[in-house]
């Protein structure tokens, strides 16, 4: 989520210059994305397959001191891919086996090393389970492209509203020992742009109960912040501004979706514990 100016604004032609670039990023990046989305399948798998391996790049940059190379990322990328391929396949859980297996190499390999291994214990999950969970979601016949679109156009709405709450009404810093831009307004912003992006999918859906929804999605905006925050975190820790380059405007791909991977992670589970038979409308639909 991203949001007002720090003490050292650069002004307001900088400021509408990084607006312009980032509105020109998204409008080539999000249809991709919602097009891929809609097709489901080994399409929205080989999406899913190129954003692991560059996740897992800039992961490894973040987390793993003196292995910042990108030959050190392959393993990461190979267990990632490998999970995205079986869960495509519908097999679940052998693609969370997958992932289990790939962890526990790297504990090995680094335990062998004499390295350091909570890198590996954030890594390995914080790839892998978010894609699992993404084409777990997607499969559900009845209601995993719909599931699937609300999640991905909510956290959009989250970000939009936040940005531009935050940037208008400032305030307070959330959290500004974590990241300083952030703002209780931006906060508040996102939450409202979720619920009423929310009340209106649920409306257009004709199914469930758009309050219930509206309140998952409260819920969900949290989680969006804390998958925010922990991106942040990970970045300080680093000693570096973006996770990497590839998008202008936005940084690398982990400054686009952390807050996606913490909504979709959070979904996942409300799925399970509430159908987990029916994972898409078991997130979307409710009595």
């Amino acid at each position: 989520m991203t949001e007002t100016s720090s003490a050292t604004d650069p002004g307001p032609s900088a400021r509408t210059g990084d607006l312009r670039v980032r509105v020109l990023s998204a409008l080539v990046l999000a249809p991709l994305a919602l097009v891929a989305v809609w097709l489901g399948g080994w399409a929205f798998a080989l999406l899913l397959a190129s954003a692991a391996v560059l996740m897992s790049i800039e992961v490894t940059r973040l987390l793993f001191p003196g292995d910042r190379d990108i030959g050190s990322a392959i393993p990461l990328a190979v267990t990632a891919v490998l999970a995205i391929f079986l869960a495509a396949s519908g097999l679940p859980d052998a693609a969370l086996a997958a992932g289990a297996a790939g962890l526990a190499f790297s504990l090995a390999w680094r335990s062998w090393r004499t390295e350091r291994l909570s890198p590996a214990l954030i890594a390995y999950p914080y790839v892998v389970l978010p894609l699992i969970a993404l084409i777990w979601l997607r499969r559900d016949d009845d209601y995993g492209l719909a599931a699937v679109l609300w999640l991905l156009t909510m956290v959009w709405a989250i970000d939009i509203c936040a940005y531009f709450s935050g940037r208008f009404i400032g305030g307070p810093k959330l959290a500004p020992r974590i990241s300083p831009k952030k703002t209780w307004a931006g906060l508040v912003g996102g939450m409202a742009g979720a619920v009423v992006l929310s009340l209106g999918f649920s409306i257009w859906l004709g199914e469930g109960s758009a309050v219930i929804l509206a309140l998952a999605a409260l819920g969900l905006t949290v989680l969006e912040q804390a998958g925010d925050f922990a991106e942040s975190a990970m970045k300080r820790r680093a000693g570096v501004k973006d996770s990497g380059t590839l998008i202008p405007g936005h940084g690398g791909i982990l400054d686009r979706v952390d807050g996606l991977i913490a909504v979709v992670l959070g979904a996942a589970l409300i799925s399970l514990v509430h159908d987990a038979a029916n994972p898409a409308a078991g997130v979307l639909i409710w009595p």
